[in-house]
């Protein structure tokens, strides 16, 4: 699956919708120092940039906002992420998450339930994921999950 498939590029001007996986967003909002040479630091800001349409899902929330040392810094964070919508999930992503789980596991394929259900939702979408998390390039060699940066 490319960009022009989803429909929305950078190429045309339109509006790309996009998730945002916990593995970028700790490179952005967790680190003492944000290193821009990465280039998923640079894909998020060009993404950011370009007005497109960020999204979480409610794992990936919760997964940013466990573990913060303070309640001044959770309510910072809880502010900071606000404008990013939350992706709604049913009962047929926990299913597609299962079954696409299930496939990759006899492939050889392991990662978390949670990933496995970021990627179900991205499917489902046809949103790609940006993503620093290797599990998922491997996750979308058996689905129509696109990871980016290509």
């Amino acid at each position: 699956m490319s960009l022009g498939k989803i429909g929305t590029t950078n190429r045309t001007g339109e509006i790309l919708n996009l998730v945002i996986d916990t593995s970028v967003w700790s490179l952005i909002l967790r680190r003492p120092k944000v290193d821009d040479s990465t280039i998923h630091v640079q894909a998020f800001r060009q993404h950011l940039e370009s007005n497109h349409r960020l999204f979480l899902t409610g794992n990936i929330l919760q997964e940013l906002l466990d573990g913060l040392r303070s309640p001044k810094q959770f309510d910072r964070l809880v502010q900071l992420l606000e404008p990013f919508p939350l992706l709604e999930l049913d009962r047929s992503t926990y299913i597609a998450a299962a079954k696409l789980r299930t496939l990759c596991r006899g492939k050889g394929v392991q990662a978390s339930p949670v990933d496995f259900l970021i990627a179900a939702a991205c499917t489902q979408q046809g949103y790609p994921l940006l993503t620093a998390d290797q599990d998922f390039s491997r996750i979308a060699r058996y689905s129509d999950l696109l990871v980016l940066p290509e």
